[in-house]
C-alpha cells in the first residue's frame, strides 16, 4: 500500500483532531477492538465494503468445514443428526437474527435470497381490490426491488406503468417522509421501501412511516439489506408488516449466502401465495400431503430446502454480533462514519478536492455507510484508492461508498483512507486511471 503524507488542517478547521495520535487513541478506547482478530482481514488492505460483502469470520470458516465433514460422514443423516440438525437450521438462524431487528424468534426465518423473498412476500401481501391496487415505492430504490414489484403487479394483471408509484427525490440523494406520507392515497394497496437508501445511506423513519401507512389502512414492508446488522430495529414494536434482508453485508454470511424474511405474527395464518414444501408445518412436512399445511410462523414463507453450506456461516457470524451487542455495533458505526465526515470537512471539501458528503449528518438519519460525492472523476478516484489497497465501491453518477464495519475496521484505517484520497488528488493519480468500468463497480 502506498505511503501517504499527513495533511494539516487549515486554521479554521484546527478544532478537528486530525492527527494520527488521535486515531490511535480512539482505537485504544474502542470496546469492540478485540473482534477484529476474529475475522480474516485481507493483507495490506483497508477494507471498507461492509455494506456490500462482509468479511469472513474465522469461526464461520470452521463451521463450514464442520458441516462439510457432516455431509461427508453422515450424508442424509445430517438433516436430523448434524450439529445443529440441518432440518431446523433455517428457523434456528432466523431466531438469532430476530434480536437484531426487534422481532420474536418465530417472526424471522433464514431462507432464499433477498429478491426471491421480495417476490414471495409481495405475492402474499399485495392484494389489489377495486381502485386500491397501487404499490408505492421510491425512485432511489435498489433496481432489483423495482423489478420484483413490477413483476408482481403484472402477475396480478395490472400495468406497472400505472400501478407502481415511485416517490420522487428532491435532491437525487434522499427521500422526505412527508412526501412519502402524502402519496399514501386511498388507491395504494401496499408500500414497500428501503430502510436505508443504498446510494446515500439515508436511514428512513420506519416507525413513523409504518404508523402513517396503518392509519390509512395500508400494509407496509421494508428492504433492510443496508441496515440489518448495523442499525438496531424494532420491527415488532413498530408493527411493521413484513421485511426482507440479505445475509452477506453487515451480517458477514458470505457471498450469495442465505437471506432473511420477517413476518409480523399478526399475519401468521395467511396463506403464502408462493407456497413450497419447506414452508410446511415441520411436524407434518413428511406426511407428503398434497394439501399445503403452512407453519405457524414466518417459516411458512420458505419455499425450497435451505442451502445448508450457505446458511451455516450465518449462525457463527450472528453469534459474534450478538456477543458484541447490536447497540455497541451501532455506536461504533456512527462514530467511525462521523470521524470520516470530520476528516472530509478538514481535508477534502475545499478546492482542488471538492468532495461532498451525500449522507445525512444527523446520526438518527444515516445507516452504516458514507456517500462521498464529487462532480468529476469520482470513478477514477475510487479506482486509484483500490490501487492503493483501499477497497471501496462506486455508484453512478458520482458517489464513492465507504462502509466501515464496527467489528473489524479501525479509526486509524479511516484516517489513512482520508489521507489516501487527499494524496491521490495532490498527485493527480486519478487522472491516470482508465475510465473503462469493470463488470462490478
Amino acid at each position: 500500500m502506498a505511503r501517504i503524507s499527513s495533511p494539516r488542517p487549515s486554521p479554521t478547521q484546527a478544532k478537528v483532531r486530525t492527527d494520527e495520535a488521535y486515531a490511535l487513541e480512539l482505537d485504544g478506547r474502542d470496546p469492540l477492538r478485540g473482534f477484529r482478530d476474529r475475522f480474516h482481514v485481507p493483507d495490506a488492505a483497508i477494507y471498507l465494503l461492509g455494506n456490500s460483502l462482509g468479511l469472513m469470520a474465522k469461526e464461520s470458516e470452521a463451521a463450514v468445514r464442520r458441516a462439510m465433514g457432516e455431509w461427508r460422514g453422515m450424508a442424509i443423516d445430517g438433516w436430523l443428526h448434524g450439529d445443529p440438525p440441518w432440518f431446523y437450521l433455517a428457523e434456528r438462524v432466523g431466531a438469532l437474527a430476530a434480536s437484531l431487528v426487534g422481532a420474536a424468534p418465530e417472526e424471522v426465518v433464514a431462507t432464499g435470497t433477498t429478491t426471491v423473498n421480495i417476490h414471495s412476500l409481495i405475492a402474499t401481501f399485495y392484494r389489489p381490490e377495486g381502485k386500491k391496487r397501487k404499490i408505492l415505492a421510491d425512485e432511489l430504490d435498489f433496481p432489483s426491488d423495482i423489478y420484483a414489484l413490477k413483476g408482481q403487479i403484472e402477475l396480478k394483471g395490472f400495468d406497472p406503468g400505472e400501478d407502481l408509484v415511485l416517490v420522487p427525490s428532491r435532491d437525487g440523494r434522499t427521500l422526505d417522509e412527508e412526501s412519502i406520507a402524502a402519496m399514501m392515497t386511498d388507491e395504494v394497496a401496499l408500500v414497500f421501501l428501503p430502510s436505508v437508501l443504498y446510494r446515500s445511506g439515508q436511514l428512513l423513519d420506519i416507525a413513523r412511516l409504518t404508523r402513517t401507512a396503518h392509519d390509512k389502512g395500508i400494509l407496509i414492508g421494508f428492504d433492510a439489506a443496508h441496515s440489518a446488522g448495523t442499525v438496531p430495529h424494532r420491527f415488532s414494536d413498530w408493527d411493521v408488516d413484513f421485511a426482507v434482508w440479505c445475509g452477506y453485508k453487515y451480517l458477514n454470511g458470505g457471498p450469495g449466502c442465505c437471506a432473511f424474511l420477517y413476518v409480523n405474527r399478526r399475519h401468521f395464518g395467511r396463506k403464502p401465495f408462493l407456497a413450497g414444501w419447506f414452508g410446511c408445518d415441520k411436524d407434518k412436512q413428511f406426511d407428503m400431503s398434497l394439501e399445503f399445511l403452512p407453519a405457524a410462523s414466518a417459516g411458512a414463507w420458505q419455499i425450497s430446502s435451505p442451502s445448508i453450506l450457505s446458511t451455516v456461516p450465518l449462525e457463527t457470524s450472528l453469534r459474534i454480533i450478538e456477543e458484541a451487542g447490536i447497540e455497541r455495533v451501532r455506536d461504533k458505526s456512527l462514530a467511525l462514519t462521523a470521524y470520516f465526515m470530520e476528516l472530509v470537512d478538514a481535508w477534502l471539501s475545499a478546492p482542488p478536492y471538492e468532495f461532498r458528503i451525500g449522507t445525512p449528518r444527523d446520526p438518527r438519519r444515516r445507516g452504516g455507510h458514507v456517500a462521498l460525492d464529487r462532480d468529476r472523476h469520482a470513478w477514477e478516484v475510487s479506482q486509484a484508492l483500490k490501487e492503493r489497497g483501499v477497497i471501496v465501491d462506486y455508484r453512478p453518477p458520482g458517489t464513492i461508498r465507504l462502509a466501515p464495519a464496527a467489528l473489524y475496521n479501525t479509526y486509524l484505517e479511516i484516517r489513512r483512507t482520508a489521507g489516501h484520497i487527499k494524496d491521490i488528488i495532490d498527485r493527480r493519480e486519478h487522472l491516470a486511471v482508465s475510465t473503462k468500468k469493470a463488470a462490478i463497480t
